[in-house]
């Protein structure tokens, strides 16, 4: 018995080696090293640095540096950009999936387990002992092409982090301007408010002398509290706004001591000119290279489809049978076992799996062209609405404003001088007013089509063209009302 025990564990060993050998190079496991072309790609674009957690020790880190960033600092737009990148933990929940397709590279690395069988049969005189292990040769002969698939899988995966890490950047960079420009409205309502707070009294005072109608006080006195109901709305957004980039940012308790500027920036001497922006877009979009990586994938997928498609499974069974028979003297025969065992491809030939496939891949074919197609509009209306906007707002800059400035100060004149009436000076006061609103709406505007010019160049963002659009409309309908 010893001797055929010997036998059927070498016949056993020998389907174990045969699978092994199968095995060869070795896989990355590292997931910092499946990272490293996710913070290469958006270090390049955004010039920040980005971060995934492996430990508390690294977040212990990586907070005391957000906290030196922001504490009792007033925050620019890189620095609120660079908080969000270290900080923001739905980022850190996106890189998870670069580490869950890394693993499923490591999976399909490894050969799938042998099963072994082991039997008793018979009875005396007569017993027998049957041992075999069997190997699935079909994941032996597929192992490349399922490895290569889960590479093609572990690259999207990377390049989808890589586009999260854009979006967050470009939203941040959003809601830090909507911020900023927000606290603007609210300086510069705050000065217009002084002023008509000084104009209400004197009208009170000159009322109370008989020197004032009246009708000219209430038009003094709604003008300061319309005024004042305006202020406080824009003191209201203006926190609101703040509050969406404190969550971009990831910041709560003490970390919440920061400011903002009390203005956005100048407008740029001169836009930038982009000559060859679709090419740009299409060379460098990120959501662009997922649909082509797709396509790739579905083609590997494709072609292992069709060489499986009439052998879906194949295992090789080996092993021994050790029989003993007593009757007559012990005698012990021990028989090697070798099998092949595979599915008969009667009723399903594989052309329903086959036809799945050449869909599967069709479809995505005809959503990279489309993707393609769209990546161009985009590029071009980005870059439209980019220069349309800083038209617009040194429009209003260098036209607009100071137009209805003299119109003011002449109106002041002439009123002193008892030509105009209150109400043509009120009527003037609410036009500049408006003017000056509708500036710093429309510096706000390039502000935001600068960062759709480079999400629709780099990716990470749908652009907000047309909720801009519609603030322009707004603030145009509402700027009489001032």
């Amino acid at each position: 018995m010893r001797i055929g025990i010997a036998k059927m564990s070498a016949v056993a060993a020998l389907s174990l080696l045969t699978a092994g050998c199968a095995t060869t190079g070795a896989v990355d496991t590292d997931p910092l090293n499946a990272f490293a072309p996710v913070s290469d790609r958006t270090a390049s674009v955004t010039g920040k640095q980005t971060v995934w957690l492996q430990s508390a020790e690294e977040a212990r880190k990586i907070g005391d540096r957000v906290q030196a960033l922001v504490r009792n600092r007033t925050v620019g737009p890189d620095t609120a950009v660079q908080v969000a990148l270290l900080n923001n933990k739905g980022l850190q929940a996106a890189y998870a999936d670069v580490g869950l397709s890394q693993a499923e590279v490591w999976q399909q690395s490894l050969l799938v387990n042998p099963t072994v069988s082991v039997g008793l049969t018979g009875v005396d005189p007569v017993r027998s002992i049957e041992a075999t292990v069997a190997n699935n040769i079909l994941a032996v002969i597929t192992r490349p092409q399922r490895m290569a698939i889960a590479d093609t899988r572990l690259r999207q995966a990377q390049l989808r982090a890589a586009e999260e890490t854009l979006r967050l950047a470009a939203d941040t960079r959003r809601a830090w301007i909507d911020a900023v420009s927000a606290w603007e409205r609210v300086a510069y309502l705050n000065q217009a408010q002084a002023a008509a707070d000084a104009a209400s009294e004197l009208a009170q005072k000159l009322g109370e002398t008989g020197a004032f109608t009246k009708s000219g006080q209430a038009r003094e006195h709604v003008f300061y509290a319309e005024l004042a109901g305006q202020t406080a709305e824009a003191r209201m957004q203006a926190r609101m706004a703040k509050e969406a980039l404190t969550r971009l940012m990831g910041l709560w308790g003490s970390d919440l001591d920061y400011q903002v500027p009390n203005a956005l920036p100048p407008l740029p001497k001169r836009p930038t000119a982009k000559r060859a922006i679709e090419a740009e877009a299409l060379r460098n979009r990120v959501d662009l290279e997922v649909a082509r990586l797709e396509l790739e994938s579905l083609a590997r997928a494709y072609g292992l489809t069709s060489a499986t498609r009439y052998l879906t499974d194949l295992e090789i069974i080996s092993g021994a049978e050790v029989e003993r028979e007593e009757e007559d003297g012990a005698t012990t025969t021990t028989t090697p076992v070798i099998e092949l065992e595979f599915a008969i491809p009667i009723f399903d030939s594989g052309q329903a799996r086959l036809r799945k496939a050449e869909l599967a891949y069709m479809r995505a074919a005809n959503l990279l062209a489309e993707k393609a197609v769209h990546v161009r509009s985009e590029a071009r209306s980005a870059y439209d609405g980019y220069r349309s906007s800083y038209d617009i707002a040194r429009h209003y800059r260098n036209n607009v404003v100071p137009l209805r400035t003299t119109i003011e100060e002449e109106s002041v004149l002439t009123y002193n001088g008892m030509i105009t009436n209150t109400f043509e000076l009120l009527a003037d006061t609410r036009a500049r007013i408006g003017a000056i609103m509708l500036s710093l709406n429309a510096k706000r505007q390039f502000w935001l089509a600068d960062v759709d010019l480079g999400t629709a160049i780099h990716g990470g963002g749908s652009g907000s063209s047309p909720a801009m659009a519609t603030e322009v409309a707004a603030a145009g309908d509402g700027g009489g009302g001032h």
